[in-house]
């Protein structure tokens, strides 16, 4: 007799997440995926889009169903997941038309948006290339089911996926986006019988809780940086307040325990994190491979790790994913701040120029910052020596990290952990 297997897996952001709609409006270049209600969703074909990947192409093909519907002897899926929705203050989701959104729902109408802009090889900003992202507040929380025919073997193969340390959901995963944590895995089997009378409601409670396996070793090597500020730093806003010019980041984080937004917190960007090491990867890369200036052979970036865009040239689109991925990190306790007034100088004359003063907020508190980067294994040893100097440089001071760092900011030292054995410098 057919079983099927079903779970109902509640999952909270451990970082931003970024489930974009593809499409755009008159505030947002890529505002979220919603609901009906107008409340923050991830769509099931986008949890079963990053988990297929996970398999081969027969197993995948077996499991989620076949990439060319049009073959003749086409195979449907023999997985179904639910669109992941919302948990409201009282950790239910919400199936039916609301007429009223609570005071805790009514935070997800305005989310945090995040800004960027493409920078050229020169490091500077590319003409009219900014554009802004939504993402969703770290620490929401959804809930999605899970429904298997038969296989039991790749059913738990599935749930072992979303356990995995490096799992990332949604877009910018290698940017510092889509990082999840499980809260619960509810399980239960049912016979064709039983099924008939199970409520397919995602408030529904299976009987199981669900246990991880023996796991399987890491794909990725596990970096943690621990780093104490020596004075000043900052991770630039791009924008001003009523005190100064230039500002931290600053971002709330959403805090079901007290059913409320968080005081703004200090955001340290992946992103910005990302560009300084990339930069000094590249830098101890041709430094060991005696790769000086001039030379042609000498890399701009180091592919292998980070990536390159994608681009088609004479017709055939090129680009590849990075195998590195970094997390944000949020700092809920640094509140001592540190002003300097600035002006413009004239380089002819020596003298300031009008209208040329400004002010830059940066943070002044020494309190611990980690750091945490995940690197796939098959990395050659080349680009991983060179990866792991340039994590060196930050422990010792010698790489800044942050803005503003020609000025002095954004100095650090600390300790440098590889799948948690402290390295020495």
């Amino acid at each position: 007799m057919e079983t099927r297997h079903i779970a109902h897996i509640v999952i909270e952001a451990d970082t931003p997440l970024k489930v974009g709609s593809n499409a755009s409006d008159f505030l947002q270049d890529s505002p979220i995926q919603k609901d009906f209600n107008g409340l923050p969703m991830i769509l099931g074909t986008s949890l079963a889009g990053v988990l297929r990947k996970e398999f081969d192409k027969t197993r995948a093909n077996e499991i989620f169903g076949d990439e060319n519907t049009k073959q003749k002897e086409f195979q449907g899926a023999k997985v179904i997941f639910s669109n992941a929705l919302l948990l409201d203050e009282n950790e239910k989701v919400h199936e039916e038309l609301l007429l009223s959104k609570t005071p805790f729902l009514k935070y997800f109408d305005t989310l945090p948006i995040r800004e960027h802009t493409a920078i050229t090889e020169k490091g500077v900003a590319k003409e009219r290339s900014k554009f802004d992202e939504e993402v969703l507040y770290k620490g929401t929380r959804f809930k999605f089911s899970i429904e298997m025919i038969e296989d039991k073997q790749s059913f738990e193969k599935i749930l072992e996926l979303l356990l995995s340390p490096a799992f990332r959901l949604g877009g910018g995963s290698t940017k510092g986006f889509g990082k999840i944590k499980i809260l619960e895995i509810k399980t239960e089997s049912f016979e064709l019988e039983s099924y008939e009378n199970y409520s397919s409601s995602l408030n529904h409670t299976l009987q199981n809780n669900y246990t991880s396996k023996e796991q399987t070793p890491s794909n990725y090597t596990s970096y943690k940086l621990i780093l104490i500020p020596d004075d000043f730093f900052i991770f630039g806003s791009g924008f001003g307040d009523e005190e100064a010019n230039a500002t931290p980041v600053y971002e709330s984080i959403i805090d079901y325990k007290n059913a409320k937004l968080s005081d703004k917190q200090i955001l340290i960007p992946a992103s910005s994190i990302k560009g300084a090491i990339a930069h000094r990867t590249t830098f101890h890369y041709n430094l060991q491979n005696e790769l000086f200036i001039g030379n042609s052979e000498a890399e701009d970036s180091i592919e292998a790790i980070f990536g390159s865009a994608k681009e088609t040239i004479d017709g055939v689109e090129k680009g590849s994913k990075g195998k590195v991925i970094f997390s944000d990190v949020y700092q809920a306790n640094i509140k001592e701040t540190k002003t300097f007034d600035h002006v413009a100088i004239d380089r002819f004359t020596g003298g300031a120029k009008d209208g040329a003063l400004f002010q830059e907020k940066t943070l002044a508190q020494k309190d611990e910052i980690t750091i945490e980067i995940l690197l796939h294994k098959d990395v050659a040893n080349k680009e991983r020596t060179a990866f792991e100097s340039a994590l060196k440089d930050i422990t010792t001071g010698m790489l800044a990290l942050g803005g503003m760092t020609t000025k002095g900011h954004g100095v650090f030292n600390g300790t440098l952990f590889i799948d948690g054995v402290k390295c020495e410098k």
